[in-house]
């Protein structure tokens, strides 16, 4: 079986050093950088090369997170698992929405993080291609509210509407079930992945966002709260 090689991007030497020598101990091969600039440089001369990418997220040279940021505006599809000592909800939504795969504060347990390193890579590995998912592309619609799922449009009332990936993720699954009443345990298997080990209350902070851009510039509101269970969409008197 061929050896799944893991990029480690952390400028905390006794980290770096510690996770590699777990990582190879588990049969990955491993490269570590200290710096930025010279991982963006690496991963964007070489963006195959890797099956995952462990991140920090404050790094000399160039952020993780703007590192992120490049890595997703790129169209690479490698997953990334982000590593820092911050712990505040805003900083994993920050990341969660750029494009991370998963979230890690440290200090953590290096069994935790083998098992979200396998779990990433196994899913990555069964994607379905994107070429495949186009085929049966489809437009979701809740009364004057749309949803293109091909070109990635959202419009209500024919204005366009501007949502980052993670809220188009979420809006489409709500719409793909009108009227049901879904859990945040729900939403989170769903748009953010059976294996995320975040907080619940980052579905909270999303359904905010929609808010304001799907439901509070128009005058009837289609994402409702049901108190102690979750969110559902539905016409008003449906």
């Amino acid at each position: 079986m061929e050896e799944k090689k893991i990029l480690i991007v952390e400028d905390e030497e006794n980290i770096a050093r510690v996770v590699k020598l777990e990582l190879e101990y588990e049969g990955y091969q491993t490269e570590v950088i200290y710096e930025g600039l010279e991982a963006w440089h690496k991963i964007n001369t070489s963006p195959n090369e890797w099956q995952l990418i462990l991140l920090d997220v404050m790094l000399p040279g160039l952020s993780g997170m703007e590192i992120l940021r490049r890595i997703r505006k790129e169209n690479m599809t490698i997953p990334v698992i982000m590593l820092t000592a911050r712990d505040a909800i805003v900083d994993k939504v920050t990341g969660l929405d750029q494009g991370a795969d998963d979230y890690v504060t440290k200090p953590f347990e290096i069994e935790e993080l083998l098992a979200r390193i396998r779990v990433l890579i196994r899913r990555h590995e069964t994607m379905v291609p994107v070429e495949e998912t186009l085929i049966a592309s489809e437009c979701l619609t809740l009364a004057d509210l749309v949803m293109n799922l091909d070109s990635h449009e959202v419009t209500r009332e024919e204005t366009l509407i501007d949502l980052t990936p993670r809220e188009f993720d979420l809006l489409a699954y709500l719409l793909k079930n009108v009227n049901r009443v879904l859990s945040r345990e729900q939403i989170l298997q769903h748009v953010w992945g059976f294996d995320y080990f975040g907080d619940t209350n980052v579905v909270d902070v999303y359904i905010r966002y929609l808010r304001q851009k799907v439901d509070r510039p128009f005058s009837v509101p289609l994402i409702k709260t049901v108190r102690g269970v979750g969110y559902v969409v539905k016409e008003t008197g449906s």
